[in-house]
């Protein structure tokens, strides 16, 4: 496909900020949104972009966007996922929190919570939460990532495996219109696995955009899980499916 020099500019923003919103690349571009609407869909159309509500996000595959990036992707509504998922925990309670922007989120909106343990793999909630003294914040070891301080490896699946904790707040960098759920580092994969197995209640929180997406390494399937929550599922199968297995699913935009 030939792309113009616009639709080029717009692929490269895609791809280093993870999404390009239609208002945005209008006032950047100095066009009208129908302008966009349309560079957009022949980049759809193209399969190099997949479009999202007011825009387009890049669909990853191999490789996952950059974590910067991820952080202020769909930002407002990973923050009223976050909320509602802290309002399931109550105090004193046991709880893994695995790597991601949107479980993250969920951490943020634990601080008001009392006696709390919260046992992570993730550097970032660690030294979000540690300041609380009314949080107990025990982390894993393993090999820590640079590209967003995620704690991976089988010394943290070893480290896991110790604990067996009333809730895990677990996210996925994609889910499959089959209910997989999938990411992009087979290590960290197996962290998540080790999490999931050893949790009375899992909480998988995602975003919309997820299901837009792809990603190479099977975590397990949403069927595994007791409850979801985004701010919209989209995807009538994946409904079906939280319906079928009994998996609570909350929408935070319903």
């Amino acid at each position: 496909m030939y792309l113009t020099g616009r639709q080029e500019e717009i692929l490269e923003l895609a791809k280093a900020e993870g999404r390009v919103l239609v208002e945005e690349l209008a006032q950047r571009f100095s066009v009208t949104p129908q302008t966009i609407r349309k560079d957009l869909n022949d980049l759809c159309d193209a399969r190099v972009l997949n479009r999202i509500h007011g825009g387009a996000i890049f669909p990853s595959g191999k490789e996952n966007v950059k974590y910067d990036a991820r952080r202020q992707i769909a930002a407002p509504e990973k923050q009223a996922i976050g909320r509602a998922a802290a309002a399931l925990i109550p105090d004193n309670a046991s709880l893994f929190i695995n790597i991601g922007t949107t479980t993250e989120a969920v951490g943020e909106a634990l601080l008001d919570h009392k006696e709390l343990m919260v046992i992570t793999n993730n550097i970032n909630v660690a030294n979000r939460l540690r300041v609380f003294p009314s949080i107990e914040v025990v982390i894993a070891g393993g090999v820590v990532r640079g590209s967003d301080g995620g704690i991976v490896g089988e010394a943290a699946v070893d480290f896991i495996r110790q604990f067996k904790v009333d809730f895990a707040v677990i996210g996925a960098s994609a889910i499959d219109h089959d209910g997989a759920l999938l990411d992009f580092d087979y290590r960290e994969v197996k962290v998540a696995q080790a999490i999931i197995a050893n949790a009375r209640h899992v909480i998988l929180v995602s975003d919309s955009t997820k299901f837009e997406r792809t990603a190479p390494v099977r975590i397990g399937h949403i069927s595994q899980v007791q409850t979801f929550i985004t701010d919209r599922c989209i995807v009538e199968n994946v409904r079906k499916i939280c319906s079928e297995q009994g998996v609570k699913l909350v929408e935070t935009e319903a």
